[in-house]
């Protein structure tokens, strides 16, 4: 049985259904996953799994120096072009080699410090040897990602996502089961071991015929339009969960460690329904983009993508917000504290997306000043709102400064893409 016509004409429409499968039993097996954290952990538990997540995502980040984004760009741009795939991988293959043995060593090293700074004690220190020891696993696994999101090969994406979201599911229950907290954390830092088997066991025969590995070198060719993005992903992945952490320290010191709980959960659903947007970010709108040059291609795709998803995360976002209740009573019981804050992470992440497409642009054609200037800002708006608005609304203080710094991100997006076409429009005449 196939698709109905007016989802298979559109390509934007076949990978968010697509995508919806996916993101749909994910969530389902988040529900019951969250549940049992907050019975079996607690608040306090909740709060510490937020701290490894965030470790996580930056690994993503200095394991390959930041190069995601660039290999989906110039994969997508080059894919029928074998020499030019050869020049990539063998910059990158340096960059992800650099990256792992810098972030290995720090993490060995640094186990005792980084312990002590995250859970204020040092008994965590094996989690951050235990990834040192892993870090090329995840190197490796966020640069095939970017293979397969260059190649816009969203059915197996979504193959490899659910059956290694699912697997790692399994390892965090028995983690849970034998060793409580302890066992989570070491489950969560297996779960990219497990995606790069699934990846490899699903995706190895294509990228072989995409890519002939032996001929891999050790030369830079791409090593200056690698290094604009590695600028950009410290900026949007390592300071962005660095801050998250420090925020989360801070309520946890400053508050109690409840109310971190309670603001890690909500962060929680949040990233489980914006999961759903970021696979057509890299699988979709980043490889799209970059193949488009005038103002109003631009317009007409924006527009497309737009009036294709918003409507679908707005009717997800109000029931969201209309369950509230609901969904604490189910997946977090006794965390009443997250109550108030849906309201205002919701709106925030409404904003955030419409401004996450546009910002692809910045992405798409390597704007890296444009890139840098509105990222730091988001970043220094939200840090700096956050401090001012939790004396005032306690940890609601937190995704107020979400809502707020989003608009203003926004509107800085858009001001600087229309100056962007403005001036290629001017160059031409």
């Amino acid at each position: 049985m196939g698709l109905p016509k007016f989802i298979s004409n559109n390509i934007v429409l076949k990978i968010t259904s697509l995508n919806a499968v996916v993101i749909t039993i994910r969530l389902v097996v988040s529900v019951f996953i969250q549940r049992l954290f907050a019975v079996v952990l607690g608040e306090a538990g909740i709060a510490s799994i937020g701290q490894i997540r965030n470790v996580m995502a930056m690994l993503t980040s200095t394991s390959t120096l930041g190069i995601f984004s660039g290999v989906v760009k110039y994969v997508a741009e080059y894919k029928e072009n074998k020499p030019e795939l050869i020049k990539l991988f063998s910059t990158a293959t340096v960059f992800v080699l650099c990256g792992s043995l810098i972030s290995a060593l720090v993490l060995f090293f640094g186990a005792d410090y980084f312990s002590n700074y995250l859970f204020a004690n040092t008994e965590f220190n094996y989690a951050f040897k235990l990834l040192a020891v892993i870090i090329p696993f995840i190197a490796i696994n966020r640069t095939l990602n970017a293979v397969i999101n260059g190649l816009s090969d969203y059915k197996k994406y979504a193959i490899i996502e659910l059956a290694s979201y699912l697997l790692a599911t399994v390892a965090i229950l028995i983690g849970l089961y034998n060793l409580n907290l302890d066992g989570v954390i070491i489950a969560i830092a297996l779960a990219p071991v497990i995606q790069l088997v699934v990846l490899g066991f699903v995706f190895g025969k294509k990228l072989k015929k995409t890519l002939p590995l032996e001929k891999i070198n050790f030369k830079l060719t791409y090593r200056n339009k690698l290094i604009a993005f590695t600028l950009m992903s410290f900026v949007s992945a390592f300071l962005l969960n660095y801050i998250e952490i420090k925020i989360r320290t801070r309520v946890a010191t400053e508050i109690n460690i409840n109310e971190a709980g309670y603001w890690t959960a909500v962060s929680f659903i949040s990233k489980n329904y914006m999961v759903f947007a970021s696979g057509l970010f890299t699988l979709y709108v980043l490889p799209r983009f970059a193949n488009i040059h005038t103002r109003g291609d631009f317009k007409k795709e924006v527009l497309n993508i737009y009036k294709t998803i918003l409507p679908i995360f707005g009717l997800g976002m109000l029931l969201v917000y209309l369950l509230r209740n609901v969904i604490i009573d189910f997946v977090y019981p006794d965390f009443k504290g997250m109550e108030p804050l849906f309201k205002w992470q919701l709106l925030g992440d409404f904003v955030r997306l419409c401004a996450l497409v546009l910002a692809h642009q910045f992405l798409a054609k390597r704007l890296v000043k444009s890139f840098l200037v509105t990222e730091i800002i988001s970043l220094v708006l939200f840090y700096v709102l956050t401090l001012v608005f939790i004396k005032i609304y306690d940890t609601e203080g937190i995704v107020i400064a979400h809502f707020v710094r989003y608009i203003i991100y926004f509107a800085l997006v858009a001001f600087l893409i229309w100056v962007y076409y403005s001036n290629k429009t001017t160059s031409k005449t």
